[in-house]
């Protein structure tokens, strides 16, 4: 463990791709609507969608879109194929004995996430765990100005647990959400297994505020450090 990591008084967890393996549902689900609009979306393209809000990859998407196209539009042929799609995510192993270990030693917990609301709802419905957390920030969120790669859904988190985003580690698998959790000052678990590379000017072994780590028991093995 890095020297300067302290015991984290709060985890901000990310979902997609952490907590529920729904990445690649989102993927196709855009991948599929994009087709309806006569756009081949690459994977490139879609790896810069990765953690981001529905609005802004639509927003995204409509700048690549070879006609005119409402964002409106694109989110309404989007919402029944992603409803459909994200019926079948399951948990990420090792997601569900990591946020018990969590309640049951007492550390407070959020799960900051770029869902909608009602995109959250169908996900985790099935996941009872997930009423474990005391702080959801969603997506749509009212009070978000903006969201990942924006620090603003980290701030806001860390404001509604009553803790400094200094003393919190975040976990994330995603180039927005990892930007995000940095900007607000948190600490970072970058899950790169489930996740593209990051940018190559960022030196992870001089970044004192990130870590990778490959799988969700990690965090097991760096809390059992302490």
């Amino acid at each position: 463990m890095k020297k300067n990591w302290n015991f984290p008084k709060a985890f901000l967890f990310d979902l997609d791709g952490v907590l529920i393996d729904s990445e690649p549902l989102h993927g196709q689900a855009w991948k599929e609507t994009a087709a309806l609009f006569d756009l081949n979306l690459t994977l490139e393209q879609l790896k810069l969608l990765r953690g981001k809000r529905r609005i802004d990859c639509a927003n995204e998407l409509v700048k690549l879109i070879p006609k005119t196209v409402e964002v409106k539009d694109l989110l309404d042929r989007h919402r029944p194929i992603s409803r459909q799609l994200i019926l079948r995510a399951q948990a990420m192993q090792g997601g569900e004995s990591l946020v018990e270990r969590c309640h049951k030693n007492n550390i407070p917990m959020a799960l900051v996430t770029s869902s909608s609301a009602e995109s959250f709802q169908i996900k985790t419905t099935q996941h009872k765990w997930m009423n474990l957390f005391s702080v959801i920030v969603l997506g749509d969120e009212k009070l978000l100005a903006k969201g990942k790669p924006a620090p603003d859904p980290y701030l806001l988190a860390a404001k509604k647990l009553n803790i400094a985003p200094q003393e919190c580690w975040a976990v994330e698998d995603s180039i927005a959400g990892v930007s995000s959790a940095l900007e607000a000052g948190c600490y970072v678990l970058f899950l790169k297994a489930q996740s593209e590379e990051l940018p190559k000017k960022e030196d992870l072994d001089q970044h004192l505020n990130l870590r990778q780590i490959s799988h969700l028991k990690e965090i097991d093995q760096i809390l059992n450090e302490y």
